[in-house]
């Protein structure tokens, strides 16, 4: 811990499922922390993009992969503004599109898919001194080592409400889909969505986002490397 502390090195594990708040709270805290921000979703988000454009069969794992090997996948760490780009493309609204939101639980099971991307999020994890990295498999496999491992969760409701609120899809459809997410994303073989032994859990429905960034900063606080 002294070692953190003197050489300004934090790294910061914030995972959970869809609509828990994760992304706007892993923002604002980096940006308070005047650290980096890397979101893994993002990045999994743009191979799935670039699985789609390519029109290779979903199920053939070998063929994703492939994909994934080859496009030149790029993302950016300013909290402020960050950026990704899938072979020059900027595709920062594409990826949040519907079709590639169905499809991209299937393309982050291939396992080869994975470790690329852990690969690619742990080079750039140490190349930051001090980052927050949001996702789903941060605390228990990309980065163990965090000083402050997060697991944010809210009630089906309320992750429905919100989620459907950015989307200004139907509620009920929405619950639908992160119902369908949550299945495919904690039974996968490989990483599944899951709480890390040691991460410290926070229930988000009822906390406003300050709330919750508030509480982080605490425990950093408490952990002496805020």
């Amino acid at each position: 811990m002294e070692e953190n502390v003197r050489t300004g090195r934090c790294v910061v594990a914030v995972d959970g499922p869809s609509g828990s708040g994760k992304s706007t709270v892993s923002r604002r805290l980096a940006a308070g922390l005047g650290a980096r921000y890397l979101d893994t979703g993002a990045m999994y988000r743009a191979i799935t993009w670039a699985v789609l454009r390519s029109g290779v069969d979903l199920t053939d794992a070998e063929s994703v992969a492939k994909v994934a090997g080859e496009v030149d996948l790029r993302i950016g760490t300013d909290p402020q503004g960050y950026g990704v780009t899938a072979d020059g493309v900027n595709v920062d609204v594409e990826i949040r599109g519907p079709e590639v939101t169905a499809a991209v639980s299937a393309v982050a099971a291939v396992p080869a898919v994975r470790a690329l991307l852990v690969a690619r999020q742990r080079e750039m994890i140490a190349n930051h001194g001090r980052i927050v990295v949001e996702g789903r498999d941060i605390g228990s496999v990309v980065a163990p080592e965090a000083d402050l491992k997060v697991y944010l969760t809210a009630s089906e409701a309320a992750r429905a409400a919100r989620r459907s609120a950015e989307d200004a899809a139907d509620v009920a459809a929405t619950a639908a889909d992160l119902a369908r997410r949550d299945r495919l994303d904690s039974t996968r073989k490989v990483n599944p969505l899951q709480q890390a032994p040691d991460a410290v859990v926070l229930d988000t429905t009822e906390l406003g986002i300050d709330e919750v960034v508030a509480r982080l900063r605490e425990l950093l606080t408490e952990r002496g490397v805020a």
